[in-house]
């Protein structure tokens, strides 16, 4: 049996990671990812088995099923749940998995027969066999952590699409893979990528931090370096806060995006300062002209309407 240390698995996902990807700890954070999952995508072993018996929708992305026994409980779970077309675009699968799923019976029967009560039937008979009286008190477990706080650092080069409609302007952010749709297209690129040739092709080039940094002199001053060091790029943002972002844009001058109100309506949605410059400028190639002082973008992204207001 072939086994691989975490190093190689980073080295192989490294891409992956530079995109946005999370690594989650095999050991202390995989049950909380299952309580957190949308969509579990997995092979035949054991976690995926858990997460349609925690009734999470389920796609297997394996082969070998003729290695089970035909008769166990998870050859039978195998023959039931969908399968992923690795062909296929993902977005329209895990779409219609989520429009048609249904909670399978026979994991969640098989996994546990008392749901619930696995710490009171566990103490009972951790004591019996110790031949000693259980105490009075309810049997309880400690709670499972939340894991650790660790935003990913997005610095692989984006591939933009965006269309816009009226104060709607809707993006859709790709790291490499291309999209059928239509729309103004341009490159976003994080300061920090890994190959600094992107940057000289980059539309869009953007970095993070907190606006005070003395090594670049503030927002506005490192986004005019940007534009001075990189001819072809329109738009230089500093992202200094979850909801804001500074943006200079060629001939034009300075801009603050901010979320407007509204923003959070949606918390499942995705999206970040970065998108709200791309949205900005997909707005100028479209109208050629700034939105007015105080404007409100209504940028569309994963899912997601947040209200974006832009201002001198």
């Amino acid at each position: 049996m072939r086994s691989h240390g975490p190093g190689q698995i980073r080295v192989w996902l490294d891409r992956a990671r530079r995109s946005g990807l999370t690594l989650i700890d095999p050991v202390h954070a995989w049950r909380q990812a299952l309580l957190a999952a949308d969509i579990v995508l997995g092979d035949f072993g054991a976690v995926t088995y858990y997460a349609a018996a925690l009734g999470r929708p389920v796609l297997l992305a394996a082969t070998g099923e003729e290695r089970l026994d035909p008769d166990a409980p998870l050859a039978a779970f195998v023959r039931e749940a969908p399968r992923l077309d690795p062909q296929g675009p993902l977005r329209e699968q895990f779409a219609a998995l989520l429009a048609r799923h249904r909670p399978l019976a026979g994991p969640a029967e098989f996994t546990t027969s008392a749901p619930g009560a696995s710490a009171e039937l566990l103490r009972r008979h951790f004591y019996a066999l110790m031949d000693l009286p259980e105490p009075v008190g309810p049997a309880l477990l400690e709670p499972l952590p939340l894991p650790r706080y660790d935003p990913p650092l997005r610095t692989h080069p984006l591939d933009v699409r965006a269309r816009v409609r009226g104060p709607d302007v809707v993006i859709e952010r790709s790291a490499g893979h291309p999209y059928d749709a239509g729309g103004e297209a341009h490159r976003a690129v994080h300061e920090d990528t890994r190959d600094p040739g992107d940057l000289e092709t980059a539309d869009v080039i953007w970095r993070d931090g907190p606006p005070d940094d003395p090594r670049f002199g503030g927002p506005a001053a490192w986004t005019a370096d940007v534009l001075h060091r990189h001819p072809h790029c329109s738009l230089a943002a500093y992202v200094s806060g979850p909801d804001r972002c500074t943006v200079r844009v060629r001939g034009l001058g300075v801009f603050q995006l901010s979320a407007g109100p509204g923003a959070d309506a949606d918390p499942g949605a995705d999206a970040d300062p970065a998108a709200y410059a791309s949205a900005l400028h997909a707005w100028l190639t479209h109208h050629g002209e700034a939105p007015p002082d105080g404007a409100t973008l209504r940028v569309c992204v994963a899912g997601g309407v947040h209200p974006v207001v832009c201002a001198r």
